[in-house]
């Protein structure tokens, strides 16, 4: 798997700081990130729905306990991504497969930009002033490379095969 551009060993260990500080509240963290995610485009709401219930509002998604499962699970993903940053390879398999599933629900790979969007918010409001131009550089990088793994899982025929 590979981002375009390797990540450097200074941005690898950007993100391990940042992320040390970020996963010690996944829960919290992943609230941000999704509240951010619904504010910038409301039209995913419907993508969540657990039981056949359709949620009313972004809140009463964000408080669902199915919800938060859901948010543990992506929090786990990213943690995944960090903990492998030497050899994101590993993840390929997995992150197909992810992204497949996401398919399946009726994700569009043009939403991925939104999730990405809110992600870097969130470890801006994470992290404050620790968050500089070299931090947000390094989690594009690193989110770039996640979502390209993802985006294969869209694709019938398998690159390079």
């Amino acid at each position: 798997m590979e981002s375009g551009m390797p990540l450097t060993g200074g941005q690898r260990a950007l993100i391990r700081e940042s992320w040390r500080r970020v996963s010690g509240s996944p829960e919290q963290h992943g609230l941000v990130l999704f509240t951010r995610l619904f504010d910038l485009d409301p039209d995913l709401l419907p993508l969540f729905q657990y039981n056949c219930k359709q949620f009313a509002s972004p809140e009463e998604c964000l408080s669902a306990p199915e919800f938060l499962d859901h948010i543990r699970k992506v929090m786990l993903v990213i943690d995944a991504a960090v903990s492998h940053l030497e050899n994101l390879s590993c993840l390929e398999e997995y992150l197909c497969n992810l992204g497949k599933k996401h398919q399946a629900v009726g994700v569009k790979i043009e939403s991925f930009s939104t999730v990405g969007e809110s992600l870097l918010y969130m470890l801006e409001k994470c992290l404050g002033t620790a968050f500089s131009p070299e931090v947000q550089e390094a989690w594009s990088k690193l989110y770039s490379a996640v979502v390209k793994a993802m985006q294969r899982g869209w694709d019938t025929h398998p690159e390079g095969d």
